[in-house]
């Protein structure tokens, strides 16, 4: 299998998948810029033409119920949203439509909708153009939440979410956009709600997903150097969660660190905590340790991000937290 980037295992998914299914139409902002959506559609608008790839004006409420329809009327559209933040404009569509349909309509429709959700982290981009809102659609009943932290799983993941039958929101950091690996000449999809094992071990879980699941692999190899052996869990999706390789790996290690690239309060992680505490409190050898944004919007200053987003040595030094727990007495 050819190595390629994060970025580029996108764009060959695209490319296959609109191929092979000409229900599959991409929609939203900036879908023929390279730039603006950092070259993961580069080739398909001169490929498939106005009719498959539409660059839209800026009105994220109305294009995403134009998307929806498209859903509704036999259409599978991946639907850009090329700055996280202004998803909020659209939650209505999402939430009171998109997510409600099948329900409503006793199982009879369906909305075959990707939400393509780029998020934009650093770069002094600041509070309006840096927010990761999975915490927030998470919640949200009938939407499904994808999170790939490698380029084989973005480009499985995509391929699943296209031929989802419910409405999928894909999220995509472009911090992850340089990352290697190999990805099939072939999109293969990767099941939704399936997690995976990144690297085995005794001492402690480490669960993350999208990149954060990418921080938390070189806090894995710093411990390593130390005779700390981590159990990474790399969710690959938030919605349907692959519980069950939770709850079986911290009943396993009995402690677990967990990485979110969210904010704390009623974020993601908490989810993950209340989870380990429901299930797998007997087993428990400290108590649950979260690392995620703090409770403040992004800054805008390169000095301040370095403080504000949680890294790999972020992650090492909680799991040093958690390690050390039984020797201070749980002071």
């Amino acid at each position: 299998m050819p190595q390629v980037t994060y970025a580029d295992a996108i764009n060959l998914t695209l490319h296959q998948v609109m191929q092979d299914d000409p229900r599959v139409l991409l929609i939203g902002q900036g879908v023929t810029s390279p730039w603006y959506v950092g070259g993961t559609t580069v080739g398909l608008f001169d490929r498939f033409g106005p009719d498959r790839v539409v660059d839209t004006p800026v009105s994220e409420n109305g294009v995403t119920g134009v998307a929806i329809g498209a859903a509704l009327a036999g259409m599978r559209p991946v639907l850009v949203h090329p700055r996280m933040d202004f998803l909020y404009y659209a939650m209505d569509q999402i939430a009171n439509h998109a997510a409600n349909w099948y329900y409503m309509f006793g199982g009879q429709l369906s909305v075959p909708l990707t939400i393509w959700a780029i998020i934009n982290r650093g770069g002094e981009q600041a509070a309006q153009h840096s927010q990761a809102l999975h915490g927030v659609l998470t919640h949200i009943p009938g939407l499904r939440v994808a999170a790939p932290s490698t380029p084989k799983d973005a480009s499985g993941l995509l391929a699943a979410s296209i031929a989802d039958d419910n409405p999928v929101v894909y999220l995509d950091d472009r911090w992850l956009y340089n990352e290697r690996g190999t990805v099939p000449k072939e999109p293969s999809a990767i099941s939704l709600g399936k997690g995976v094992v990144r690297r085995k071990g005794s001492d402690v879980t480490v669960v993350a997903s999208s990149y954060m699941a990418r921080e938390a692999q070189r806090a894995a190899e710093s411990l390593e150097a130390r005779d700390i052996e981590v159990e990474l869990l790399d969710l690959r999706c938030l919605r349907p969660l692959d519980v069950n390789l939770l709850i079986s790996s911290v009943r396993k290690t009995g402690r677990v660190v967990i990485a979110d690239g969210g904010w704390r309060t009623c974020g993601f992680g908490a989810e993950l905590c209340a989870l380990v505490v429901e299930k797998a409190f007997a087993y428990l050898k400290a108590p649950p340790v979260r690392v995620s944004l703090p409770d403040v919007p992004a800054p805008a200053s390169i000095a301040l991000e370095r403080a504000y987003y949680p890294d790999a040595s972020t992650i090492a030094a909680s799991v040093e937290e958690v390690l050390s727990w039984g020797d201070t007495g749980g002071a």
